[in-house]
């Protein structure tokens, strides 16, 4: 009897992903993703159960890094650029592809909508990694582009709710909950980060005080039908200040985003990569490579424009980054799948979609339109007046 290969397999594919990464000079966000997409389909990955409790958890710590990284200030003065890219990032692609997939792909009302729900989302944990690796999360190009990737996928929460989703309960409790979470840490947090008997211990106590709120918007999440992400972005937002002014409480996060990056995350880019079903994509070829075509050109019609009059200097990778999905992308398809609005080649197609988005964009931004100068990027007077 053999013991359990899974996690030195998991391992083998985490250490492989970061040397590919390093030798292609590539998101390791990327290689994890065509790695998991790569095993999975060649059936020697299986996601088991600790693997997708993990994933899940990735997402939700993923996000709440972003939000430590966003200059409050910042947001409330760019609010109008903020909100017109991030909102127009998911109207335009949730109307483009609804439209085809009802009338182009002759899918049903519920099957459409959820189709353009999956496919109007930007992936925030994408975009976050990749700004992390090419050190533009303390830029201002950095904070208005997680901003406005908060913005599209609190569009497509939104959108997911009032469409399907029937509140009961405990998705009430969920909410309180956050609230006073999000509320409380905000305002006391630092008692915990600047009390001197926590402060430079191995145990890392801050660390896990961060953790164990996290862990209490998850149970509170499944408990009632809801997503983790958005309180968990929240909190991130709201106790950013905690993390840019004090350069003791910014090497916790740090050290959080190290713990992060060497086990968690790693998992959560390759479970996703595994939803894809590369046989179950082939039947139906024609409507993969429509829908990824509709999405990357609706966001460029709704991202493009604006981001070539706020940040022109960087709109092309602006676009490119705010063409990625995942997380939310997965959720929706994962709801209509389990509620019956969605068959499995449906569920395949539109998961390979968000994962090649994932992918693809990301790709080209690295490659080919990297902001040089990141000072010169954001134009701060909010138009195309940007240094030369």
């Amino acid at each position: 009897m053999y013991p359990d290969a899974t996690l030195l397999l998991v391992g083998t594919i985490i250490l492989l992903a970061s040397l590919i990464s390093l030798r292609l000079g590539l998101s390791v966000a990327i290689i994890e993703l065509i790695l998991g997409v790569l095993f999975g389909n060649l059936g020697v990955l299986h996601v088991e159960s600790w693997m997708s409790l993990v994933a899940g958890f990735g997402g939700i710590l993923l996000t709440f890094l972003a939000g430590t990284e966003i200059d409050t200030d910042l947001m409330r003065e760019k609010f109008t650029q903020t909100f017109l890219i991030g909102f127009l990032s998911f109207l335009v692609p949730f109307i483009g592809v609804f439209f085809f997939a009802y009338f182009g792909a002759q899918w049903g009302l519920e099957a459409s909508l959820i189709a353009g729900t999956a496919l109007s989302t930007t992936s925030l944990a994408v975009v976050y990694s990749v700004l992390v690796e090419t050190n533009l999360t303390g830029t201002d190009v950095g904070k208005l582009l997680m901003a406005s990737c908060f913005v599209t996928d609190m569009a497509t929460v939104i959108a997911l709710t009032v469409l399907f989703i029937k509140p009961t309960v405990y998705t009430a409790v969920f909410i309180m909950v956050s609230v006073v979470v999000i509320v409380l840490a905000a305002k006391f947090s630092h008692l915990v980060f600047d009390h001197p008997q926590l402060k430079n211990k191995v145990i890392e106590p801050e660390i896990k005080y961060l953790l164990a709120l996290l862990i209490v918007f998850s149970y509170f999440a499944n408990l009632g039908d809801g997503q983790a992400v958005l309180p968990a972005f929240l909190l991130g937002l709201f106790m950013s200040k905690h993390f840019i002014e004090n350069s003791e409480t910014k090497l916790v996060r740090n050290r959080l985003r190290t713990v992060a990056y060497a086990v968690i995350t790693p998992i959560f880019f390759i479970v996703g990569g595994t939803n894809v079903s590369v046989p179950l994509i082939l039947t139906a070829l024609g409507l993969f490579v429509m829908f990824f075509a509709i999405k990357l050109s609706a966001k460029f019609v709704g991202v493009y424009f604006l981001a070539k009059r706020y940040i022109p200097h960087g709109s092309a990778y602006t676009t490119l980054l705010m063409s990625t999905g995942l997380t939310f992308g997965t959720i929706a398809s994962v709801f209509g799948l389990t509620a019956g609005y969605i068959n499995q080649v449906q569920y395949s197609v539109l998961v390979g979609v968000v994962v090649a988005t994932a992918v693809i964009p990301t790709f080209i931004a690295q490659k080919w339109f990297m902001p040089v100068h990141s000072e010169d990027v954001l134009d701060l007077n909010g138009g195309a007046n940007a240094t030369q």
